[in-house]
C-alpha cells in the first residue's frame, strides 16, 4: 500500500467523518449521554481532533494515561470537517487563527512512528463553538474498543488488533490534502 507523505485518512461516508478525542470520564461520559460537548466541556479551550484512530491511541495511551481514559469518536459533517482544513494554518505560524494544523508521524499498534504522516486539527474560538454546536452527528464511546486492541497488542496478536481497527481510507478533497 502506497500512502502520500501528507495524506488524511478517515473513517468517514457521503455526509459524515469520524474524528477522536480522549478525555477524563467527568467530560466524556456527558458528552456521550447528551450526544454533544457539555460542561465540564470547556469552550474557550482549545481542543485538538484527529482523524487516526491508531494516532488516537499513541495520544492516549490506549485510554490508560491519566485524563485520557475515555476515547470518544466523534461523528461530525464533512461540511465542517472541511471548513476547518481550509481555514487552517500551520501550527508554527503566529498569530488566534480559529483552526491550527500540524502533520505528526502516523502511528502503528506499538506506537512506533511511520513514514508517512497523520493531521491534527486544533479548533480555538469560533471553530470550539461551530465544532459543538453545528458540525457534531455523533458521539461514541470507543474505549472498550481501543482496549481490546491493546490487549491483543499485548499478547503479540498483532493480525486480531489490526481485524478490529476502524476502517480507514484516504479523504479526497484538495483542499484536505494541501492543508
Amino acid at each position: 500500500m502506497c500512502v502520500s507523505m501528507r495524506e488524511i485518512r478517515a473513517d468517514y461516508d457521503d455526509q459524515s467523518i469520524v474524528v477522536y478525542q480522549a478525555y477524563s470520564p467527568a467530560i466524556a461520559l456527558p458528552a456521550v449521554a447528551a450526544q454533544r460537548f457539555v460542561p465540564p466541556f470547556k469552550m474557550e479551550r482549545m481542543t485538538w481532533i484527529k482523524p487516526s484512530f491508531l494516532w488516537m491511541m499513541y495520544r492516549c495511551g490506549y485510554a490508560l494515561k491519566e485524563g485520557q481514559e475515555r476515547v470518544l469518536a466523534v461523528r461530525i459533517t464533512r461540511t465542517g470537517f472541511d471548513w476547518a482544513v481550509s481555514n487552517a494554518v500551520e501550527s508554527t505560524i503566529s498569530g488566534k487563527p480559529a483552526v491550527r494544523v500540524q502533520w505528526d508521524p502516523e502511528r502503528g499498534l506499538n506506537h512506533e512512528a511511520l513514514a508517512h504522516r497523520s493531521i491534527q486539527i486544533g479548533l480555538t474560538r469560533e471553530a470550539v463553538d461551530k465544532y459543538v454546536n453545528e458540525w457534531t452527528v455523533s458521539i461514541t464511546d470507543v474505549t472498550p474498543l481501543a482496549r481490546e486492541i491493546h490487549e491483543k497488542v499485548r499478547a503479540y496478536d498483532l493480525d486480531g488488533a489490526r481485524a478490529l481497527l476502524p476502517v480507514e481510507r484516504p479523504y479526497g478533497t484538495s483542499t484536505a490534502q494541501n492543508a
